[in-house]
């Protein structure tokens, strides 16, 4: 295992410096990159799937992550030294807020919305600008609890620095109080807040 330290880096430099350590290790391994922002999480996250590289984050701290890349023997290729690195930043003064009510997308078929849901939310967390905030509530409230499919496209969303509220009374009806696994508890004073100062609302 190669331990890559980008704290204090700005992009490139965190994906630049992990890039050169991939290289260096010359076949299969793994890659820890440290960083202190969420964009780098972003930026390394999304580079680490176009190369068909494993990877999760870890949020160690205040301003401390930890992206962890496994590259297989299938997954070994030489990596240009010229090749362009693109910085995503996030969209400024935009206050994207996802709201999801329902443990399903859309209507007509639970499996097929419950699996439309699941990709909903794994494209959710490759887009280049992710969102500020998701709210959960009603049936929407079991996506973030214990068994759900979607824990971790939600907790590599979190780890880049997308906040999770859960509604309580939800949780609390359905008897999962003690089984939400990623993000935290909210109230509906705090959803209708969040949804009346949101510049754009997402409803899949």
């Amino acid at each position: 295992m190669i331990q890559v330290n980008a704290m204090g880096d700005a992009c490139p430099i965190p994906v630049v410096k992990t890039k050169n350590a991939i290289k260096e290790m010359n076949g299969a391994g793994v890659v820890e990159t440290l960083v202190d922002n969420e964009i780098a999480v972003q930026n390394l996250t999304k580079m680490a799937n176009q190369k068909g590289y494993g990877v999760k984050s870890e949020k160690l701290g205040e301003n401390e992550y930890k992206v962890t890349m496994t590259i297989g023997d299938a997954a070994v290729e030489e990596i240009e030294a010229e090749e362009p690195v693109v910085c995503a930043v996030p969209a400024k003064g935009k206050n994207v807020v996802v709201v999801i009510s329902t443990a399903q997308m859309g209507s007509g078929n639970d499996e097929l919305g419950t699996t439309l849901m699941k990709g909903f939310i794994y494209a959710l967390g490759q887009q280049e600008v992710l969102p500020k905030t998701i709210l959960f509530y009603i049936g929407g409230a079991t996506i973030p609890c214990e068994g759900s499919v979607s824990l971790e496209d939600l907790k590599s969303m979190e780890a880049q620095g997308v906040e999770i509220l859960t509604c309580g009374t939800c949780l609390n009806f359905y008897g999962l109080s003690e089984k939400l696994a990623v993000g935290s508890v909210t109230n509906m004073y705090v959803i209708a807040e969040k949804m009346t100062q949101a510049d754009l609302i997402v409803k899949p």
